[in-house]
């Protein structure tokens, strides 16, 4: 993450509250969906913590092809 920055986006869909954040730096999106009435913080503290995860996450190495008899 650049220095920090991470972008929220707030949305609600009936009764529930989709919630993105976006690493600007690698324009990385994770979306999470909580209830509408849950506080604003602690939908901004699970979607950085999904953030996170997937920054964190290393591509898996790629298989070598398989052989058909």
């Amino acid at each position: 993450m650049s220095h920090g920055e991470v972008l929220f986006e707030f949305v609600q869909v009936g009764q529930q509250m989709r919630v993105a954040a976006v690493d600007p730096a690698t324009n990385t999106e994770v979306i999470v969906i909580a209830p509408v009435n849950a506080s604003r913080q602690h939908m901004q503290q699970i979607a950085m913590a999904k953030l996170r995860r997937k920054l964190g996450q290393v591509d898996p190495p790629p298989q070598p092809p398989k052989k058909y008899a």
